[in-house]
């Protein structure tokens, strides 16, 4: 596989884990309110990561690294995927997957041999086309398809997850977050994060986007509570 980018350890990635948090460049979305834009734009500018160097490094803090949190880009597009998680966890690592569920048959390959112990997935927007389309920067509606795939596979398996939803207010309105909420009600957890705009986007123009109020956020979060009790926000 080919890593772009490591951040050696993390505190915040991984709920109660400290992880070495690693990132891919492929994307097939194109998220106007991405902050890892080079990433997925520029991924020539980003010089490769060993595999040697993330051993390494791994295997001489085991004492204290739990695992990886594999993220992106999106992860699920590089089939030697399912191939790396096995090297790590035949280390004695812990895996933690961010994914925007476009590829279902990658995660069932996954979750049936026991190589991810927890999975993030984005939620970019409530299930219709023209919303999806416009938060993720799609055209081709297979992809939603494949979205909603993965949320049932997702929430029929016996990992642990949550869903996550970025809220951007020129994106997400009320009314579409507990759409949002509606759609995967009963899951396990959902967590919806505040769009900052103090970061570089995809689109230039949502740096100018003046957040919600963390009131706001947390307001929302209480209110999606009729259909996920576990909701959080952060």
């Amino acid at each position: 596989m080919k890593i772009k980018k490591m951040i050696e350890t993390s505190l915040i990635d991984w709920e109660g884990k400290i992880v070495s948090t690693l990132y891919v460049s492929s994307c097939n979305f194109r998220c106007p309110f991405c902050y890892n834009c080079d990433l997925v734009l520029n991924p020539d500018s980003f010089s490769d990561v060993s595999e040697e160097e993330i051993d390494g490094y791994l295997v001489e803090r085991k004492d204290f690294i739990d695992g990886i949190c594999m993220s992106g880009g999106e992860p699920t597009l590089d089939p030697d995927l399912p191939g790396y998680f096995k090297r790590i966890k035949e280390k004695g690592f812990l895996i933690k997957l961010d994914t925007n569920g476009t590829n279902p048959r990658m995660l069932e390959e996954l979750l049936s041999n026991n190589l991810v112990d927890y999975l993030a997935m984005d939620i970019k927007s409530s299930l219709n086309f023209d919303h999806y389309g416009q938060a993720a920067g799609i055209k081709d509606k297979i992809l939603l398809e494949r979205v909603k795939e993965s949320i049932k596979l997702i929430m029929g398996s016996p990992v642990e997850y949550e869903f996550r939803t970025t809220v951007v207010p020129l994106l997400h309105t009320e009314e579409t977050i507990l759409e949002i909420a509606a759609s995967i009600s009963g899951a396990k957890r959902y967590v919806l994060q505040s769009f900052s705009a103090t970061e570089k986007t995809l689109d230039p123009s949502f740096q100018k986007i003046k957040s919600y109020a963390s009131e706001k956020i947390r307001e929302l979060s209480e209110k999606t509570k009729k259909y996920i009790p576990n909701c959080s926000w952060r």
